[in-house]
Order: C-alpha cells, then structure tokens, then sequence
C-alpha cells in the first residue's frame, strides 16, 4: 500500500512558471528538488539564513575549539577541529 499524496500548490513569476511548464514531469523535478533542497539545509540556521542569539552564543563557543578551513581540492568551506592539527596521520 503507498502513502496517501497530497497536492501542494505554490505561487511562481511568470518566468519560472514557463520554465516548469518545459519540464517533461514538472512534478517530479519540483518533489527532487525540494527533497535535495531539504538536505542541503543548513542543521544551526534550519534554513532561514539567520541563528538566533542564543544559537550565536553556542556557536562562538564551538568555534573557540574550531576553525573555518576551505578545502585545497574542491574550494569548499568547512569546519576543522582544532585538536585536530596536533594528530599526526
């Protein structure tokens, strides 16, 4: 037995509704991309781009022990341990 579906509607500009209606399954291009959106948030703001103080709090801590580093083979940015400097490999 599959799961009861709902249907979701949302408001587009004009451009992005003729974008979509050139989609072969626009349904299924907009339920991936909001799947691939959903792992994609950020865990500390959930996705709103702001965190809280008291998150802003928590997160200075943190970084007392890390450190933002961007990565020599692919440029992207991400969190260092800093105990992890002094462990040889």
């Amino acid at each position: 037995m599959s799961a009861k579906q709902e249907t979701i509607t949302f408001k587009a500009d004009s451009e992005l509704a003729r974008l979509l209606s050139i989609m072969p399954n626009k349904s299924e291009f907009i339920r991936h991309a909001i799947l691939n959106a959903m792992e994609s948030t950020c865990p500390l703001c959930q996705g709103s781009g702001i965190i809280t103080p008291q998150q802003k709090e928590h997160w200075d801590e943190f970084m007392k022990h890390h450190h933002l580093e961007r990565c020599e083979n692919c440029d992207a940015v991400h969190i260092v341990c800093n105990e992890a400097q002094y462990h040889t490999h």
